[in-house]
């Protein structure tokens, strides 16, 4: 054990270091204190420059109400803030109130004692601009300054003199990628704020002030998104939730893409997090995730933002009234409003499965015919009734089937049998010599191609590619193209050949032979998403596997579509001699099986 020392208060300088360890841990980090407090001086507009991601710049400028040269003094000293109302400073309920996004007076002592920063303010009320630059905690510089009304501040070589965090910082396209999002968050915040951000000289986002919110939403997340969202508006009291959450089927791999406000503030809550999961659980893959920003404004006191000291943290003195507000604002909007892709079931046929029509007033309900025909000769009455409805209801749709006359063949050498319908456009439902097999369509299809993509060579260097006949420009974000061009090379392996097209673009020239009906735009989208979830932390193997799969997911028969006989059968037939066809390729089951014995259980024969 350590030998035991006397207790002395630690240097000024040492204090401010461990404290600057809470707030900034990386150059987004302190980013996003300085952009917050531009946002609580009043400011209608931003402007960032940033060089290598914020390890080697950081500048903020803003046209808020601007400091004296000693509020820009005491700016620097740690806990003082003018972000607290004077009124209830010393009071019991001084944190219980904060509407303003900084209020710790933490941030800028901590910054300036592990980094080189100069701040130029100048009172938009009088008097001329000054200008203080401190050094890693010690003051080098102190006078006037030319600036118009507002504030600047430069962050220079974050960590310079703390080689044990610096050395734990990412490069510098992780950093900017971090960066890029915080701007990104606080931009969407705030509607009535421009905000423009310059990277290593180069413009990478500029939006208006006074935008509207699904405007600026759409600016910042994805052109596209209008088109393939609904509107979020609910309230309950006090409470007011409103945003644009994306449909359904306009989903992504990642979560990266759900932006969640609290009272203006951007936050990464669990429970928020939670409520969003289970409003989508039904509508959503366990795998995909929706994308979305909501806003969720409520009384200050109803709020605790002082959890952590990067404040994404909060908590809620009623966490069941947030998530039933956000589970049901979603559900509503998603099932009440817009339906392009969001129906709900549909109650009569899901009671087909359920109800037998019987006697003469029992409700006609549709039923699969490769399923049931065979049996309405046993009906007795019934089979009557059965009968009528299904020459005048189901005949057309069986003259376009092909009939499942196919006889049973032998159990060992087919085990998965003969196809005899489809089940809701997903399950193929097939009747084999000693039961009954079900099998999802779509994960057991995923799993053929993925073989067949490793039985081309796929990850070998030798796996045929589809040139495409017009190159493809697929849009970005430019960290997820940054990804995918650090990439390239690996994926030109597989088939998928990209090259960078601009900033926030790549361009598709050919996708693997295998999938070359399906779509390049999604399917550029997952594996960006799957370099996101996964970086460069997997092996190389694990690496290839994951975007196999990706591709496997994209050239498969997707759940909901209409197979003939022969296609089922053919399908059966090719999982019989395919490796590993039991899961897909997320391990999930391809296909289950019901015994002779365990359906005769079921109707109570044993």
């Amino acid at each position: 054990m350590p030998e035991l020392r006397h207790i002395r208060r630690l240097p000024e300088a040492l204090v401010n270091r461990i404290a600057a360890g809470e707030v900034v841990e990386r150059p987004a980090s302190a980013l996003k204190e300085l952009i917050e407090n531009a946002i609580d001086a009043g400011a209608g507009q931003i402007t960032v420059r940033l060089g290598e991601g914020g390890l080697t710049l950081i500048e903020v400028t803003d046209d808020g109400c601007g400091m004296t040269a000693d509020e820009i003094a005491l700016a620097l000293e740690r806990h003082a803030t003018s972000k607290l109302p004077e009124s209830l400073i010393g009071s019991d309920h001084a944190l219980d109130r904060v509407v303003t996004l900084g209020f710790r007076g933490e941030a800028l002592p901590s910054i300036a004692s592990v980094a080189r920063v100069t701040i130029e303010s100048r009172a938009r009320a009088g008097g001329e601009a000054w200008r203080r630059v401190v050094d890693h905690g010690v003051l080098i510089a102190d006078g006037p300054a030319a600036l118009p009304p507002g504030t600047r501040v430069r962050v220079e070589h974050l960590f310079g003199q703390v080689p044990a965090r610096r050395k734990f910082l990412r490069s510098a396209r992780s950093e900017w990628a971090a960066a890029l999002d915080v701007v990104r968050r606080l931009a969407m915040a705030r509607p009535d704020i421009g905000f423009s951000l310059d990277h290593d000289g180069r413009r990478a986002l500029h939006v208006q002030p006074g935008d509207r919110l699904d405007v600026r939403v759409a600016q910042l997340v994805a052109r596209d998104l209008p088109e393939n969202a609904v509107a979020v508006d609910l309230a309950r009291g006090d409470y007011h939730l409103v945003g644009v959450a994306g449909l359904p089927t306009y989903n992504r791999g990642v979560a990266d893409h759900q932006y969640l406000f609290v009272n203006g503030r951007p936050v990464k809550d669990r429970l928020l997090i939670g409520a969003v999961r289970g409003a989508y659980a039904d509508m959503l893959a366990r795998d995909r995730h929706a994308v979305l920003a909501l806003f969720l404004s409520l009384p200050a006191e109803a709020v605790d933002v002082n959890v952590h000291p990067a404040k994404t943290e909060v908590r809620f003195r009623d966490t069941a009234l947030v998530r039933g507000l956000i589970v049901t604002g979603l559900r509503h909007a998603l099932t009440s409003g817009d339906q392009r892709s969001a129906q709900a079931p549909d109650r009569l046929g899901m009671a087909a499965w359920q109800a037998e029509p019987v006697g003469p007033d029992a409700p006609v309900l549709p039923r699969p015919v490769s399923l049931f025909a065979h049996a309405a000769p046993r009906l007795g009455e019934a089979g009557a009734a059965w009968r009528g409805y299904e020459a005048a209801v189901m005949a057309p749709l069986a003259a376009r089937a092909e009939p499942a006359t196919t006889p049973v063949p032998d159990g060992t050498a087919h085990p998965l049998g003969v196809a005899r319908g489809q089940v809701a456009r997903t399950y193929i439902v097939a009747e084999a010599d000693d039961g009954l097999v079900i099998v999802d369509q779509h994960a057991a299809h995923e799993r053929l191609v993925l073989e067949a993509l490793r039985a081309s060579g796929a990850g070998q260097g030798d796996a045929p590619a589809q040139a495409l006949l017009l190159p493809e420009v697929v849009e970005l974000d430019e960290p997820e193209a940054d990804r995918l061009e650090e990439a390239s090379a690996d994926l030109a392996r597989f088939g998928l050949v990209l090259e960078r097209f601009g900033p926030a673009a790549v361009l598709v020239r050919a996708v693997p032979a295998a999938l070359a009906k399906g779509d390049p735009q999604a399917l550029v989208r997952d594996v960006a998403d799957d370099l996101a979830r996964h970086g460069a932390s997997l092996l190389v193997g694990e690496r290839i596997d994951l975007v196999l799969a990706t591709m496997a997911c994209h050239g498969s028969v997707r759940a909901g579509r209409v197979l003939s006989v022969a296609e089922m059968n053919a399908l059966l037939r090719e999982m019989e001699v395919t490796p590993r066809s039991g899961q897909c390729n997320h391990g999930r089951p391809t296909w289950i099986k019901l015994a002779h014995g365990d359906i005769a259980k079921l109707f109570g024969r044993t």
